[in-house]
């Protein structure tokens, strides 16, 4: 449907006669500074004796332009159908780790070795894309944890933030029961009434910083009905050259599966072991079984806005009445071109 935003606006559309009518014009020859025997040519110039028909057509068209210029600033739009927004009231967090140890390069990508940041980057910007109808949210941690982005709908500002992160923004060591504990506080907020929500930690080492210990922090969650899905990151085996030849090494030997999996058990999530990326993919099923919040059906109606059409009607006639004026001023001034001569040589 056509509606118009601000329709108050309207109001202003008899202001120019309303001026016209309170502030009648004052007579041209009054108390005037200087008279000429040829001020009619004066007039002339001016456009101040311009055939009455060409006055109303100026006039006519000043008025349409000034009606037009109202009615773009009364804003029109036109209002479409309703559009409903699939929701599943889900609120789900993605806690990222960005200590020193991301940088261990034990991840292929598109054939290439990338440190565990990337590749976290790569999977989780994926599965972020696919959370439709959830609120998403990003922390990161490291000696510190820091809500990045809180619970939105808006699906690409959290991809954006999580593409910006960096190792060691927030510290080498790892605060993990910081980033549960800011997790919580974070769904507390949400306030979500019904259903499970849910944290996604993505880690890659143990617990090295922080005031609050990852047990304590789960057992918190656990009362605040908080599922936690750690996801330890890291292969089990990567071989490097020495000066002894080629040896095999583990990139991941710091990492606490035993933490991580108590802290899924507590909180009846489960614990994924993310050696490749392949592995990561394993989150989506799981997270898809979750059971969703009842929650109202939300919609929107698109709005699109129209008042640059009869904006540029409005500054398209006032150009034409403008151009006409300018015409008309010149074209008595051709046709007096001789007696305005004859006059001066009087003068």
């Amino acid at each position: 449907m056509w509606t118009l935003a601000w329709w108050w606006i309207l109001f202003a559309l008899p202001l120019p006669w309303l001026v016209r009518v309170l502030m009648p014009a004052e007579p041209i020859d009054r108390d005037a500074a200087l008279k000429v025997p040829f001020g009619t040519e004066f007039s002339d110039l001016a456009g101040l004796r311009a055939p009455a028909v060409s006055r109303r057509w100026r006039l006519a068209v000043l008025a349409a332009a000034w009606a037009l210029a109202v009615l773009a600033a009364a804003r029109p739009q036109f209002v479409g159908e309703p559009v409903s927004l699939p929701m599943t009231g889900r609120d789900l967090l993605v806690a990222v780790d960005l200590s020193g140890s991301m940088e261990e390069q034990d991840f292929q990508l598109n054939g290439q070795w990338v440190d565990r940041l990337t590749a976290l980057k790569s999977v989780a910007s994926d599965f972020i894309n696919h959370r439709v109808g959830d609120r998403v949210g990003l922390i990161l941690f490291g000696r510190e944890a820091y809500l990045q982005s809180p619970l939105t709908f808006d699906r690409a500002t959290v991809n954006t933030l999580l593409n910006e992160a960096a190792i060691g923004l927030a510290g080498k060591e790892t605060a993990i029961g910081d980033a549960i504990g800011l997790a919580i506080r974070t769904l507390e907020d949400a306030k979500v009434q019904q259903g499970r929500r849910v944290l996604v930690l993505l880690t890659d080492g143990a617990n090295t910083a922080g005031a609050v210990e990852p047990r304590k922090a789960a057992e918190l969650a656990a009362q605040r009905k908080v599922v936690i899905y750690p996801v330890g990151i890291g292969a089990d085996a990567l071989t490097v050259r020495s000066l002894f030849g080629l040896r095999q090494i583990n990139p991941s030997a710091d990492l606490d599966e035993g933490t991580l999996t108590a802290l899924a058990e507590m909180t009846g999530g489960r614990y994924f072991r993310a050696r490749d990326t392949q592995e990561f993919q394993q989150i989506y099923k799981i997270l898809d079984e979750l059971e969703p919040a009842a929650s109202d059906e939300r919609g929107f109606r698109p709005v699109k806005e129209l008042f640059y059409w009869p904006l540029g009607v409005a500054l398209a006639l006032a150009a034409l009445a403008a151009a006409a004026a300018w015409v008309a001023a010149r074209l008595p001034t051709r046709a007096s071109g001789a007696p305005w001569r004859a006059e001066a040589s009087r003068g």
